[in-house]
C-alpha cells in the first residue's frame, strides 16, 4: 500500500463552490436512476409494422445528425429484430461516413505515474494493491518516451493518463506536457536528422478544479477527459470508497462542466462497461451529452466506451455481474453513434484486433496502436518489459504496431489522419459542432488528412504499408479534386512540397 501522507492535499480537492452551483435546489443532476430504469423496461420492440415505423424515423433523425432524446435511445436500445439491429448498423456505417468521411485518427496513450490515492474495486492501480509497483516518471523520462512515440514510431497524438495523487498534481502536469511539446525527436533511419514531436496533448486525468484545468488550458492541452466509470448512483457507491476523492460522484460528473467553465472546449466523456448494465450506461452517456449541449451548445468531442479488462489482483474484473458479451457491445457502439451522430468515437487497444476490425464501420473515429501503458514502457532499452501486468492498469486485447494497424486500415478503405491542425487553427467548441452537424468538417479535414498521412507514410511506414497508403492517397486525391474544388490548387501545393520533405503543412 502507499504510504504517502495525503491528508493535507485531500482537504482542499472539492471546494464546494464549485460543484454545488450545477446541482438542482434540491441537490439532483442530470442523471435520474429511476426514469432511466423505467425508460428501459418499458417494452421490447420486436419488428411489428408500428415499430419498424417507429425506429426508422428515429434512424432519420439520426441521419440529419441530431441528436437523439433519452426516450428515442430507450427505444432503441430495446430493439429485438436483427433485421431491424442490421438497418441501425447501416445507418451507423453511414452517419460515420457523412461526418467523418473514411478517416480513423490514431494516438497512443502514454502513463506517467503508477501513483493514486483511489481505491476503486476495479482498477489494477487501486491504493490498497500492494501487486503492482509505483512510480513517476521525470522529465528525462517523458523525454525518452517521446523519443520513441515520435521519433521511431511517427505518432502526432497522445492521450497522456495520470494517477490521482499530490506528485502527480498539476505543476506535473503542465511541466509534463511542455516536456512532450517540447520534445524533438530524431526519426530513426531518416537521411540528414530530420526531427518529428507531437502535435497534440490530450489529457485523461482525475476532475480538477476550474483553476487547475485553467492551467491545462494554457499548457495547450486537446481534449480533456474524465469518464464516469458508472453512472449508476448505487453501483457508483459500491466500487468507490467515499473515503477518497473518487468517492463524490458529483465532483466526477460534472468534471466537463467546470472544464468548459475553464476554457477547454473539446471534452471526452466516457463509461467503462462491465460495472453496470451497459444500456443504463449508454442512457447515461446520452444524457451527459444533451445536458452539455443544453448548458454550454458544446457536446462532448469525443465519447469512449471501455470494457473491463484483466488487472494484476484485481478479482472484481472476474466477479462483476455485468460483464459485457461482444455482442452487446456491439448494440452499444451502434446507439451511442445513432444517438449522439457528431461525436468522435474512440475504440482501444483494450480489444482484441479481430474484435476491433469488425466494429470499425459501426462509426468508429479514433483508435489507440502500438499501445503500451507499462510506466516508462516505450522506451524499453533501459529494461521496462512489454505487458508486465505489475506494472500496469490492466492487460491491453491488442499489441499491434502502428504500421500494421495503418496497413489494415488502408486495406479496409480507410485512411488514417494524423492532423491535428483543427487545435491549433481554434476549429474547437461551437465552431467544429456546427461543421459536424453540416459535414462541412469531414470534407475540410480530409485535406490535412492527404497531406499529413503522405507525411507519414515517407517517414515512417514499412514498404507494403507505404504501398497500400499510396493506392489510398491516389483515390483520396481525385475525390478531392471534385468535393473541394476552390481549395485543390492549394492542397496540391501542400501536397507536393510535402511529398518532397516539407512537415507540418496544413489547412
Amino acid at each position: 500500500m502507499q504510504n504517502d501522507n495525503n491528508g493535507l492535499w485531500l482537504t482542499d480537492r472539492i471546494p464546494p463552490d464549485q460543484l454545488n452551483k450545477y446541482l438542482g435546489a434540491d441537490g439532483g443532476d442530470f442523471i435520474p436512476d429511476a426514469l432511466i430504469e423505467r425508460q428501459l423496461q418499458d417494452r421490447n420492440i420486436t419488428g411489428g409494422a408500428a415499430d419498424k415505423i417507429r425506429v426508422r424515423e428515429i434512424i432519420s433523425k439520426s441521419l440529419a445528425i441530431e441528436t437523439l432524446t433519452p426516450e428515442e435511445t430507450a427505444i432503441l436500445l430495446n430493439v429485438c429484430d436483427t433485421a431491424l439491429w442490421d438497418e441501425m448498423e447501416s445507418a451507423a456505417n453511414t452517419i460515420k461516413k457523412n461526418v467523418y468521411d473514411n478517416r480513423i485518427v490514431t494516438f497512443a496513450p502514454l502513463y506517467l505515474s503508477t501513483l493514486c490515492i483511489n481505491n476503486c474495486v476495479y482498477c489494477g492501480l487501486r491504493s490498497c494493491n500492494d501487486s503492482v509497483s509505483r512510480g513517476i516518471l521525470t522529465l528525462d523520462e517523458v523525454r525518452d518516451e517521446i523519443d520513441v512515440l515520435a521519433g521511431q514510431i511517427g505518432h502526432k497524438r497522445l492521450v497522456v493518463v495520470y494517477g490521482e495523487h499530490p506528485k502527480s498534481g498539476i505543476d506535473y502536469m503542465v511541466s509534463t506536457m511542455k516536456a512532450i511539446y517540447d520534445t524533438k525527436a530524431v526519426i530513426k533511419n531518416h537521411p540528414g536528422g530530420a526531427t518529428a514531436s507531437i502535435r497534440r496533448v490530450n489529457v485523461n486525468a482525475a476532475p480538477m478544479t476550474v483553476e487547475e484545468l485553467a492551467a491545462l488550458n494554457g499548457a495547450g492541452i486537446g481534449t480533456y477527459q474524465v469518464f464516469q466509470e458508472t453512472y449508476h448512483k448505487k453501483t457508483y457507491k459500491s466500487v468507490h470508497p467515499p473515503s477518497t476523492p473518487k468517492g463524490n460522484y458529483h465532483w466526477r460528473l460534472y468534471s466537463m462542466h467546470r472544464a468548459i467553465e475553464a476554457g477547454i472546449d473539446d471534452v471526452g466523456i466516457g463509461a467503462l462497461f462491465g460495472l453496470y448494465d451497459w444500456k443504463f450506461e449508454v442512457m447515461g452517456l446520452v444524457r451527459h451529452a444533451i445536458e452539455l449541449e443544453t448548458r454550454f451548445g458544446i457536446g462532448p468531442h469525443t465519447i469512449s466506451f471501455p470494457r473491463l479488462e484483466p488487472a494484476e489482483n484485481t478479482p472484481f474484473v472476474n466477479e462483476s455481474r455485468h460483464i459485457v458479451s461482444d455482442g452487446d457491445f456491439r448494440k452499444a457502439i451502434t446507439v451511442i453513434r445513432l444517438s449522439v451522430p457528431y461525436a468522435g468515437m474512440i475504440l482501444t487497444a483494450r480489444e482484441n484486433a479481430e474484435l476491433r476490425r469488425s466494429l470499425i464501420n459501426l462509426g468508429i473515429t479514433q483508435t489507440d496502436a502500438s499501445s503500451n501503458i507499462g510506466l516508462g514502457a516505450y522506451n524499453r532499452a533501459k529494461g521496462a518489459k512489454f505487458q508486465e501486468s505489475t506494472r500496469q492498469q490492466f492487460v491491453l486485447g491488442d499489441t499491434r504496431s502502428l504500421d500494421d494497424v495503418v496497413k489494415e486500415l488502408a486495406l479496409m478503405g480507410c485512411i488514417t489522419s494524423f492532423c491535428t491542425a483543427g487545435y491549433r487553427c481554434g476549429r474547437t467548441g461551437e465552431c467544429i459542432m456546427d461543421s459536424l452537424r453540416t459535414g462541412a468538417e469531414g470534407k475540410f479535414c480530409k485535406l490535412n488528412a492527404v497531406i499529413t498521412f503522405r507525411e507519414w507514410l515517407d517517414d515512417f511506414a514499412s514498404p507494403e504499408t507505404k504501398a497500400l497508403g499510396e493506392k489510398i492517397i491516389i483515390k483520396e486525391i481525385e475525390e478531392l479534386k471534385v468535393k473541394v474544388p476552390k481549395a485543390f490548387d492549394t492542397f496540391m501545393d501542400y501536397y507536393s512540397r510535402t511529398a518532397s520533405g516539407e512537415r507540418d503543412l496544413y489547412f
